[in-house]
């Protein structure tokens, strides 16, 4: 891979990633609304706030990575141009650098811990208030009924938050990264992969589909094993014949 190729997939992971952690929070704040204020919430909540919102999102990740992604360009690579990472990423990077990287690495942690503070404030914040109103509703069919609203979107904030402490968990880039590739796995992989699910299958209309499906394989394959088993019946009676 180039060097071109590897900054600029370097951008866009730092782009998406840090976009992520605002939309969660935008996204928080549109369950909030949701629950908290029912009646307001088509006025609230309008095409223009969303758009606006956003574009907020994309923006405020277009902000935070870009002056250390500015900084990084200018850092010098001597001998290796083996990376020990799946992809390009900014810790492999610094680990084989012969610049000091002393100053950029302080710079990534402060960003990202910037990111994850705003943003898991915005998150508390809002699900503080679903839940003080989830509480004060009087049926638990009710209550049941808004924690499962939340549940999806709850999950992927554990495993987005969770993934990105243990990425920041070590204090230099140039020590081992094996929990660094893992989490990365997680978070760029894995994760992206379980989101349609935890997502979609909160829909009765896909658990439906699903369900559906599910019955139409079972109903196939014991189809199928009925007419395998009719068969080997049918070659029995054939070989089993009297022959005279």
């Amino acid at each position: 891979m180039t060097y071109n190729a590897c900054a600029s997939q370097i951008f866009f992971i730092g782009l998406f990633g840090a976009t992520e952690f605002f939309l969660l929070a935008a996204v928080s704040y549109d369950h909030c609304v949701a629950i908290c204020k029912p009646l307001h919430y088509m006025s609230i909540m309008n095409g223009r706030v969303c758009t606006i919102l956003i574009l907020c999102c994309w923006t405020s990740g277009l902000m935070i990575i870009i002056t250390p992604l500015s900084v990084g360009l200018q850092l010098e690579f001597c001998d290796s141009n083996a990376i020990d990472h799946f992809g390009c990423d900014a810790s492999p990077l610094f680990k084989i650098s012969c610049s000091d990287t002393w100053f950029i690495e302080q710079m990534v942690i402060i960003c990202a811990v910037v990111t994850f503070i705003i943003t898991l404030i915005g998150v508390v914040r809002s699900y503080r208030c679903i839940i003080r109103t989830i509480l004060r509703f009087p049926s638990a069919s009710q209550r049941k009924k808004a924690f499962s609203t939340c549940s999806s979107h709850m999950i992927v904030v554990s495993i987005t938050y969770g993934s990105c402490i243990f990425i920041y968990i070590e204090p230099s880039a140039k020590e081992e990264v094996d929990i660094n590739k893992g989490a990365s796995v997680l978070t760029t992989s894995i994760a992206p992969l379980l989101n349609p699910f935890i997502y979609t299958l909160r829909n009765k209309q896909v658990k439906q589909a699903f369900n559906d499906t599910i019955k139409k394989i079972a109903f196939t394959l014991h189809k199928s094993k009925l007419n395998q088993m009719k068969m080997i019946d049918l070659l029995l009676n054939i070989f089993s014949k009297d022959p005279n």
